[in-house]
């Protein structure tokens, strides 16, 4: 099994995403942690995002509050399963991050937990596997046939 990236946009974001990282320690899957930010370091992202198949990643995990942009970031850059956890705040409770969190437009799949659900991000067997829709995409968006991934506006 590929290993697991969990991203998160602030290192204040440990706390709530350290259940996705006890969960897959329980599963012996192995991951790696980095905290990356969509507005802060916007070429971090696109870099580690793109290489992440290369580099042995096979999921990502992206936590992240109120705008909430570093899932949907990381979505536009690779082809592989990206689930987001959209962190609580104390203006909206969360409710910004869920929104800017589960509004991804077509061809940019975002999966979305509950507010702080790490535990549940970490859980998901779909995207935790390697799975052949993955080499399917990859191979299509090197064809040029990769939908709204490659040169769309959308």
């Amino acid at each position: 099994m590929r290993k697991i990236a969990i991203i998160m946009g602030s290192d204040s974001d440990l706390e709530i995403v350290r259940p996705a990282a006890n969960k897959l320690s329980e599963l012996s899957i192995e991951y790696e942690m980095h905290v990356l930010s969509a507005h802060r370091t916007p070429c971090a992202v696109a870099s580690f995002a793109s290489q992440a198949y290369d580099n042995g990643f096979g999921c990502i995990i992206a936590a992240a509050g109120k705008a909430a942009h570093l899932a949907g970031a990381i979505a536009a850059q690779t082809v592989l399963p990206v689930i987001a956890i959209p962190i609580s705040s104390k203006a909206l409770g969360g409710m910004d991050a869920l929104l800017s969190s589960v509004q991804m437009p077509s061809g940019i799949p975002v999966a979305t937990v509950a507010i702080d659900g790490a535990a549940n991000a970490a859980t998901n067997p779909r995207a935790l596997r390697r799975a052949t829709l993955q080499q399917t995409q990859r191979a299509e968006n090197r064809d040029g046939k990769g939908g709204a991934r490659k040169g769309s506006t959308t």
